[in-house]
Order: C-alpha cells, then structure tokens, then sequence
C-alpha cells in the first residue's frame, strides 16, 4: 500500500510512522531505479504517490516534535 491519508496517519503511533517512513523510502529507492532504468509510464502515479506519503508522513512527525 503506497497511499497514506492524512487521517490513517493521524491513528498512527510514532513508532508505526517511522517503520513506515522506512518502508515508502525502500519503495521510493526500488521506483527511482525502475525510473533510472527505462520504466514504464505506469510508475509515475505510484512514484508521486510515495512521494506525497512521505511527505504528509514527515510533516506530521514535525508537527508532532513540536507539541
């Protein structure tokens, strides 16, 4: 499962967050490859879906260090 909302990851303790992060990273470095070899179109929606997971992953671990 590449796609995360805001809300599954609002229901997240920190501990799944960062074991997730870790898992959309290893997923991003596999499509980057894919990419950097000659992929197919396909893997463009999927990319920026990790892309975009990551990154609403890591504003709520910052906003979290916050409080």
């Amino acid at each position: 499962m590449t796609y995360l909302s805001a809300r599954e990851i609002d229901n997240m303790s920190t501990d799944v967050r960062k074991e997730r992060l870790l898992e959309l990273q290893e997923e991003m470095m596999q499509l980057r490859a894919e990419q950097a070899l000659g992929g197919s179109a396909s893997n463009l929606g999927a990319y920026k879906q990790v892309k975009r997971s990551i990154a609403r992953l890591l504003t709520k671990m910052h906003e979290a260090r916050r409080e």
